[in-house]
């Protein structure tokens, strides 16, 4: 299978915009390719990539006031981290493990943005590389939402009765960096995760 061409041609405005849209329909296609590390756990139909992104960009969010840094930046970064994933699908650590996925990635991601609207694709190629160096406090916190992300869904798989996703909390909460994390991490240890809808419904004798 050959990689799309490049587009050596100037984009009219119109040509623009469906360039755009179709970005925007290979985005949508994030909420049908399934996060496949927790097959592992043996969760059979698990939360999928744009499930995993919300949550991130909200949990990143959240971080960058914690942290003093500028929350758009990292809701973004949170936002586009997995959009390759529309194309080569995720992949689970094992897989990693074997294939040099981090450069598919990359090229993915560059092929994806190639025909959008330069004023689009420059500030998202310049986000992307930063995050993928880990080199400013945003991609730092936009990192820890990541892994929180996948904690807190271990947490909920685990208390739904997934006995391995147990095994998710042993080396993902030695990666976070900054303070909030490690803090909310230390929380987590013995937080219910359906203690917040029992607060907000009310049972009646």
């Amino acid at each position: 299978m050959t990689r799309p061409k490049k587009s050596s041609k100037k984009h009219s405005p119109a040509s623009s915009f469906q360039s755009a849209l179709d970005f925007f329909a290979e985005a949508g296609l994030l909420k049908k390719v399934k996060r496949s590390g927790w097959w592992v756990a043996g969760i059979q139909n698990p939360e999928s990539v744009a499930d995993h992104s919300f949550r991130t960009a909200v949990i990143g969010y959240y971080l960058a006031y914690l942290e003093g840094v500028d929350p758009l930046q990292v809701m973004a970064m949170a936002l586009f981290n997995d959009i390759h994933e529309a194309r080569i699908n995720d992949l689970h650590k094992m897989g990693h493990y074997y294939i040099d996925f981090k450069d598919a990635e990359k090229r993915v991601f560059k092929d994806q943005i190639q025909d959008l609207d330069s004023r689009v694709q420059k500030p998202l190629r310049a986000l992307r590389d930063r995050y993928d160096c880990q080199n400013c406090p945003e991609s730092q916190v936009a990192r820890d939402a990541d892994i929180l992300e996948c904690l807190i869904q271990a947490k909920e798989y685990h208390h739904a009765g997934y006995a391995e996703a147990e095994h998710f909390f042993q080396r993902a909460p030695e990666l976070l960096k900054t303070k909030s994390a490690q803090a909310l991490w230390r929380e987590m240890i013995t937080w219910d995760s359906s203690d917040w809808w029992q607060k907000v419904v009310k049972f009646e004798r």
